[in-house]
């Protein structure tokens, strides 16, 4: 991952230039800006030379005369708005014309402002450095969206290659044998911090689990990746993987929030014991698993609190018999909490179960059913959480 860049926006010194053909003007303007330590003062006489110099300068406001030889002053008026190294630099016209439709004119054209000169010193002063900070905040504003946009896309890849990460540490599918498994894992734009996994313990017990870290980012999938490899390596001290109410033990206490940058997780755990057909099962702050059989649902879920939240906690497991044929669908809360394009209310989890019962087809088929049915319902292809699925299919 990549380090924040602490930027800093740059500082910006007022920066005058006049553009008149006459030299009395120009050194009248250099006294009255004399002793100003926060103004520089240029001055060029040639008309020919002012927009080169200008897009040299890049001065913060600019002075000009409107009557000078081989060029017309409004003429370059206009020169200066459609340049698109000039165009937003603050003009100000300093002429000797005092009419109102000149004036109107010079504003028609793309000036900011209008002198008659020679001005009073403190007004010339007050004008110069208003429209300077006005162009200096446009800058640092351009300056600051620029680092924004940056800092997005930076994080956009950091995010991508966190979501690549957890995509390749989950399990392949399995499509024979007494236990079939298959699922779909849709990151967020925002990576939440879905993860899951399944294997057999030993010949007879098989472990499936899913776990959901709060917030989202890189953060919230590493914390994930980390409980993962501990259930995948079954490493967590003095725990017996059979048992999943000792397994949430341990991963409570083992990854405590106030260790883990205040970030805990939902979670649920449970093996199937092949020579009884028989589900033991444990849950914290997690959604129920839902067991399909024989034309129902069962939702599989104990009371527990979040893992991680606080420590000592105790969990408890239950158990069911699991029927041939039957269908099991262990999932993250992304899958069903939308809101609905329709009417904006969220989608039950009473009609997610319902639609869950719906589906049908060869293993895999009812998770692309649920993805296609929860698009039409929030009219987007993105979600705004994780979308996290796996499903079993028991011989």
């Amino acid at each position: 991952m990549t380090e924040a860049k602490e930027q800093l926006l740059t500082e910006h010194k007022i920066n005058v230039l006049l553009i008149d053909d006459q030299p009395m003007v120009g050194e009248a303007v250099r006294r009255m800006l004399e002793g100003e330590e926060d103004i520089d003062f240029h001055f060029v006489s040639d008309p020919t030379k002012a927009i080169p110099t200008a897009e040299e300068l890049q001065p913060t406001v600019i002075l000009q005369d409107l009557v000078m030889p081989d060029i017309d002053g409004m003429t370059m008026v206009k020169f200066m708005r459609v340049n698109s190294k000039l165009k937003d630099i603050p003009l100000i016209v300093l002429s000797t014309k005092e009419e109102a439709t000149t004036k109107a004119e010079a504003f028609a054209n793309g000036a900011n402002d209008y002198l008659v000169k020679l001005p009073d010193r403190i007004e010339l002063l007050a004008r110069i450095r208003y429209h300077s900070k006005g162009y200096i905040n446009l800058l640092q504003r351009n300056e600051a969206y620029e680092q924004l946009r940056e800092s997005r896309d930076e994080m956009r890849k950091e995010l991508a290659v966190a979501a690549d990460y957890v995509t390749s540490l989950l399990p392949d599918p399995v499509k024979e044998g007494d236990i079939q498994a298959d699922w779909r894992f849709i990151p967020s734009a925002s990576l939440g911090g879905d993860s899951f996994g399944y294997h057999w313990l030993d010949d007879d017990h098989f472990a499936m689990y899913l776990l959901d870290v709060c917030d989202h980012g890189v953060g919230s999938a590493l914390l994930s990746v980390s409980a993962m490899n501990v259930l995948r390596s079954q490493t967590l001290p003095d725990t017996d993987f059979l048992k999943p109410d000792e397994v949430l033990v341990a991963l409570n206490d083992s990854f405590q929030m106030d260790q883990q940058n205040n970030l805990y997780f939902t979670m649920w755990y449970g093996v199937y014991r092949k020579s009884d057909r028989t589900l033991t099962f444990s849950s914290g702050g997690h959604p129920p698993a839902l067991l399909l059989s024989g034309g129902e649902v069962q939702q599989l879920r104990t009371p527990g609190m979040i893992v991680g939240g606080m420590p000592d906690m105790t969990y408890t497991s239950d158990s069911v018999t699991v029927n041939p044929g039957a269908r099991f669908f262990l999932y993250s809360d992304g899958v069903y909490e939308l809101k609905k394009v329709s009417d904006g209310k969220m989608w039950e989890f009473d009609e997610f179960s319902g639609f869950m019962e719906s589906t049908d087809g060869e293993l895999g088929k009812p998770i692309d059913q649920l993805i296609t049915h929860t698009r039409q319902l929030q009219g987007a292809e993105l979600y705004e959480d994780d979308f996290s699925m796996v499903e079993f299919v028991f011989a």
